[in-house]
C-alpha cells in the first residue's frame, strides 16, 4: 500500500506542477475512441496524436546513437522526478500517456532492453502495484528506447484482455507445468500464451523455457521478439506472452493513402490500438487491424510448439 500511496502522490504533484504532463493528461479527455466488435471480444481504437512520438520513433542503431537517451537522468526534464524501486529502477510519470495512470519505469543505469535477467523483477513490480498492469515491450517490439531498459505500467481496467482472459470462449486452461497454469486462446486473432500462478520462481522457470524455445525459432540480434503484460490479483499472477515475428506491418512503410501508421506494442496487443493520425483513425477497419496482428504475431504452429514443450504434449 505504501508504494501505491507514493505513486498517487507522484501523479498529484506532477499534474499540479509539471505543465507538459498536466497538458497531456488533460488532453486525454479529448481522446477519441471507437470499438471494433468481434465474436467474443472487442478491439478499442484510440486516436491519440500525442503518441506520434512513440509510434513514429526511429529505432534503428544509427538513429538511436544520434539522439540523447530520454530515459537517462541527465536528459530527463527537471520536473520529472521519480520513486526508486529496488536498487536500479525508478518509477516516472509518463508525460505522453495512453491512459490516466501511465508510468515509465527505467533502470537508472543505461543498459539495453533485455527481459531475461529482469523478469522476476517484473513480477515483483506487479505484486507491489496490484492496481497496475506491468508492460514490457522488447527491442523492435514497440519499445521507443531499446537502448535503455524500461518497463511501463498502466492502471487496470483499460485493456480488454484483462477481462477477455476470464471468458472461456476466448481463453482456457490447457495444462499445468508444476503449479503454473498454461492457458491457450481460441480465435483471438493474436497468437499468445498465458501463464498463471502464485510462485515467482516457478513462473521464472517456465518463462526461461519459453525464452530459450523462442530463441531457437525466432532469430534476433537482441533477444527473441516479444511483448509481455503481467498483473497480480488475489494472490495470483497472470502473464500474457506475445511472441513476435515482425516489428511493424507493411502498411506502416507504405506511401500516400495506403499508409497506416500503426506500430503495435503491448497495449495494442492487449486490445487498445493506438492511432496517432486522425485520417488513419477515420479509415481503419476490422480487416486492417486483423492484418496488422497477422503480420506481427507468430503463427499457430509456433504457439503449438511452445505449448507442447511446456506441457509434455498434454
Amino acid at each position: 500500500m505504501k508504494l501505491k500511496q507514493e505513486v498517487n502522490a507522484l501523479f498529484e504533484s506532477h499534474l499540479r506542477d509539471w505543465e507538459l504532463a498536466r497538458h497531456n493528461y488533460n488532453g486525454l479527455q479529448k481522446v477519441r475512441v471507437n470499438s471494433l466488435l468481434f465474436e467474443d471480444f472487442k478491439i478499442i481504437l484510440q486516436f491519440n496524436p500525442k503518441r506520434i512520438i512513440s509510434s513514429a520513433a526511429k529505432t534503428d542503431p544509427q538513429s538511436i546513437m544520434s539522439r540523447p537517451c530520454f530515459l537517462c537522468e541527465k536528459n530527463r526534464p527537471p520536473e520529472q522526478q521519480g520513486i526508486w524501486y529496488h536498487e536500479n529502477l525508478i518509477l516516472l510519470v509518463n508525460p505522453y500517456p495512453v491512459f490516466r495512470g501511465h508510468l515509465t519505469i527505467p533502470t537508472f543505469v543505461h543498459e539495453p532492453q533485455h527481459i531475461l535477467p529482469k523478469f522476476s523483477i517484473m513480477l515483483e513490480l506487479a505484486k507491489d502495484l496490484p492496481h497496475y498492469v506491468i508492460i514490457y515491450n522488447g527491442p523492435q517490439c514497440g519499445a521507443s528506447a531499446p537502448d535503455h531498459f524500461h518497463f511501463q505500467a498502466v492502471q487496470k481496467g483499460n485493456m480488454p484482455i484483462e477481462t477477455d482472459f476470464f471468458n472461456k470462449n476466448n481463453c482456457s486452461l490447457h495444462a499445468k507445468n508444476n503449479s503454473i497454469g498454461i492457458h491457450t486462446w481460441n480465435n483471438y486473432r493474436r497468437r499468445l500464451i498465458t501463464l498463471s500462478g502464485s510462485s515467482i520462481p516457478e513462473l521464472v522457470s517456465v518463462f526461461n523455457t519459453v525464452y530459450k524455445l523462442l530463441a531457437l525459432n525466432i532469430p534476433s540480434e537482441d533477444e527473441p521478439m516479444m511483448n509481455i503484460l503481467a498483473d497480480y490479483e488475489e494472490g495470483k499472477f497472470v502473464v500474457h506472452l506475445f511472441p513476435r515475428r515482425l516489428h511493424r506491418p507493411d502498411r506502416y512503410f507504405a506511401t500516400g493513402a495506403s499508409q497506416l501508421l500503426i506500430s503495435p506494442a503491448s497495449i495494442d496487443l492487449g486490445g487498445v490500438v493506438i492511432i496517432p493520425r486522425e485520417g488513419d483513425f477515420n479509415k481503419v477497419s476490422r480487416e486492417d487491424v486483423l492484418d496488422v496482428f497477422q503480420q506481427v504475431c507468430v503463427d499457430d504452429r509456433l504457439i503449438k510448439y511452445l505449448i507442447d514443450n511446456l506441457t509434455g504434449g498434454q
